[in-house]
């Protein structure tokens, strides 16, 4: 089942609630995010899967070549697979909204996912993504909105990709905020508070 397409936490709140996709960062795995998910979208349901692809022992989403050099079969090969993952869950879960966090490589993923399946997500929290490339965007209108998070000082995600991910988002007709902070690759308090009140204002909205 493609529930079972990788190895997760799930953490159900049941039919009718939020449901909130967690994804690590590189080295990471399906227990890193979890605190910070249940202090962004407390009551929400919670699923958090673990990388597929191993990097020297460390867990991926997909495959790379160098920083920033992506093997883009494996890349897509990743999206088809996690969009499948996510849609099985939703399905189950049946959830008033879909929320999706990820950091890093995480973070990549979960972008590569919303632009093959605009109108899978609700909301995103996008913590230092790297997009070396210009999205191709699935069928429909775009209705994840997205908060993007970064350091100008990073060294792995260069400010100028940053911005043009934003532009990128808005421009396919996304509500798009970017918070930055002036250091490298490092979440600090000012991205976890913008996340805070960036889910706190989608899901009040929802709740209306």
């Amino acid at each position: 089942m493609a529930t079972d397409n990788y190895v997760h936490h799930l953490a159900s709140a049941g039919p009718g609630k939020p449901l909130l996709f967690l994804f690590h960062g590189t080295g990471g795995d399906e227990r890193q995010l979890l605190q910070l998910g249940a202090e962004l979208a407390p009551g929400a349901g919670i699923v958090s899967p673990r990388g597929d692809v191993s990097e020297q022992g460390a867990a991926r989403f997909f495959r790379r070549t160098g920083e920033g050099v992506y093997d883009m079969d494996d890349l897509a090969r990743a999206t088809g697979r996690m969009r499948d993952f996510i849609a099985a869950h939703v399905q189950r879960e049946k959830p008033s909204a879909v929320l999706g966090l990820g950091y890093s490589n995480g973070a990549n993923i979960l972008a590569s996912v919303t632009f093959a399946a605009p109108q899978l997500f609700d909301a995103a929290v996008l913590m230092h993504p790297l997009i070396p490339f210009a999205p191709v965007w699935g069928e429909g209108a775009v209705r994840t909105r997205f908060l993007v998070t970064a350091g100008r000082k990073d060294p792995i995600c260069p400010e100028r990709l940053t911005t043009r991910l934003g532009d990128y988002l808005t421009e396919a007709g996304a509500e798009t905020e970017i918070e930055w902070h002036e250091g490298g690759h490092e979440i600090r308090p000012n991205e976890t508070l913008a996340a805070g009140r960036f889910l706190h204002s989608f899901l009040k909205g929802v709740e209306q």
